[in-house]
């Protein structure tokens, strides 16, 4: 850890570029649907069979997590990144080779498994640093970078039509690229993520254990009755009351959320059917909506997570439960009388969606401190794991019966709505009930494991500190801000289309 610990006068504003430059590079992984048509038509399989590579990542994400959380935390985040990028390079290259010698299984083994793992250990490395450098604003602090990952499928959603446009130039717009294609593209992606994660792996430090920001007084948590100024390890969260409520309520959070997510563009179209039947609401505009959401989601986990910092986690925890709780009672009873209350009522949905995902880091930094908040971060990512599967196994099973795919209606919809609203009732009775953490689970030589260095280390760290130059703050943030700057970009274009 002491090789990347910052020197004197090190702006603190370095560190969100840093952990940006991993988040949008492994967002990527909501952005599959752009080709998975061509890769059901390339492999001459199922859509299940292909879509089981994005199930594959997003359950290794959460296994992986749990599982080197601890890993992350005692080898600081640099080799948390460096790891991260390996795997997920890997598996774009493993991907791109079962797509060019026709093996499904390959694609598994590399996008899915391999790639996955980069998925977890990328997710919370960034997580647990950001929170020591923001400890006055460790809301904020987590808002800016997982708000990385939503905005990660916003730039590359858009990025792999053109690359693959560009790779497969004699198809029409609505016609569908070559397997070759993807595999260009995967590799393609791969070289960009290679080098934008490296960036981010090299100026990302951890503070001196001395330090803090200038004017924060830490004795000033001592006031706030659920931020604990103790520590507790990871071991030992899995035994409090507190850690299983906070997965329950992360797992109904995110299941309440896919359930407008998974089936956004057709749901938008079944809402508003005219007399023959048929949707008054054109596939473009669908897709506009789906960009539309996407934009609430990313914009949710920044403010709704900044606004923690003023009125607590355990507050804005009954905002995201017991308010989208209400917004799922309005959308299952008025959504389908105006489409603009529609759009709200769920663009509203996916920012609390977006904010539940931000926000736990703080809520667990408040409760558990930060010695191995990573850890604990990722073990409750097993929440999001399991979120993925029961999600869309509610929504699918319950719409299966109501009727075949583009006969549905709003009606249809409501046994799905008021089986969410259940879910969050759930969720907002376990927040009402998380308490601060007894200070018999405080680890006793916290401190000492933070801050007892020998000499030898710290000559280390002043040697290391002069071989590695500043990276100016104004060329980090143009790393992350062009990129970002065109994916909301092109997402609002594309919005457009639901409004025209």
């Amino acid at each position: 850890m002491q090789r990347i610990t910052a020197g004197p006068g090190f702006n603190r504003w370095l560190i969100p570029p840093a952990a940006l430059a991993v988040h949008f590079c492994i967002g990527q992984a909501y952005a599959t649907s752009v080709y998975k048509a061509e890769l059901v038509a390339h492999f001459e399989s199922s859509q299940t069979a292909v879509g089981i590579i994005f199930s594959i990542a997003i359950v290794m994400l959460g296994l992986s997590a749990a599982l080197f959380g601890t890993w992350v935390d005692r080898n600081g985040p640099r080799r948390a990144m460096l790891a991260a990028t390996t795997c997920w390079v890997t598996g774009f290259a493993v991907g791109a080779l079962g797509i060019y010698v026709e093996q499904l299984w390959l694609v598994y083994l590399g996008y899915g498994f391999i790639g996955g793992i980069g998925l977890g250990i990328g997710y919370i490395s960034p997580v647990s640093t950001l929170i020591k450098w923001f400890p006055d604003r460790p809301g904020l602090a987590t808002g800016m970078a997982i708000m990385g990952f939503g905005g990660g499928a916003m730039i590359a959603s858009p990025l792999s039509s053109a690359v693959l446009r560009l790779y497969d130039g004699g198809v029409p717009d609505e016609g569908l690229h070559t397997g070759n294609a993807v595999a260009a593209l995967f590799l393609t992606l791969g070289a960009v993520y290679l080098v934008v994660m490296l960036f981010g792996a090299l100026i990302v430090r951890v503070p001196h254990p001395d330090w803090k920001p200038e004017g924060y007084d830490p004795n000033q948590v001592k006031q706030k009755s659920m931020v604990t100024t103790g520590n507790v390890k990871a071991n030992t969260a899995l035994t409090t009351p507190q850690f299983w409520l906070l997965w329950i309520i992360l797992f109904c959070n995110v299941t309440a959320g896919i359930g407008i997510l998974e089936h956004a563009s057709p749901m938008i179209q079944d809402f508003f059917r005219g007399e023959d039947g048929s949707s008054t609401v054109a596939a473009a505009a669908a897709a506009g909506f789906v960009g539309f959401l996407s934009l609430t989601n990313m914009a949710g986990r920044f403010i709704w997570s900044s606004v923690s910092d003023i009125i607590g986690r355990k507050n804005i925890y009954l905002l995201y439960l017991g308010g989208g709780l209400l917004l799922y009672v309005s959308l299952a009873v008025w959504g389908s009388v105006s489409m603009a209350l529609f759009i709200v009522i769920t663009g509203i949905i996916l920012s609390f969606y977006g904010g539940g995902f931000s926000t736990v880091p703080a809520y667990l930094r408040d409760l558990f401190g930060t010695l191995q908040v990573g850890a604990i971060h990722g073990r409750l990512l097993t929440a999001w794991s399991a979120a993925g599967i029961a999600g869309p196994l509610i929504i699918n099973s319950i719409l299966d019966a109501s009727g075949e795919p583009g006969t549905l209606t709003a009606a249809d919809y409501r046994p799905a709505l008021f089986t969410m609203v259940v879910l969050l009732a759930i969720g907002l009775t376990a927040n009402i009930l998380v308490r601060a953490v007894s200070d018999k689970h405080h680890a006793e030589n916290a401190p000492k494991e933070q801050t007892d260095r020998t000499a030898a280390e710290e000559s280390e760290e002043v040697v290391e500190r002069a071989k590695h130059p500043r990276v100016p703050i104004m060329l980090a943030w143009i790393v992350v801000g062009i990129p970002l700057a065109y994916g909301v970009l092109m997402t609002l274009n594309n919005a457009v289309r639901l409004f025209a």
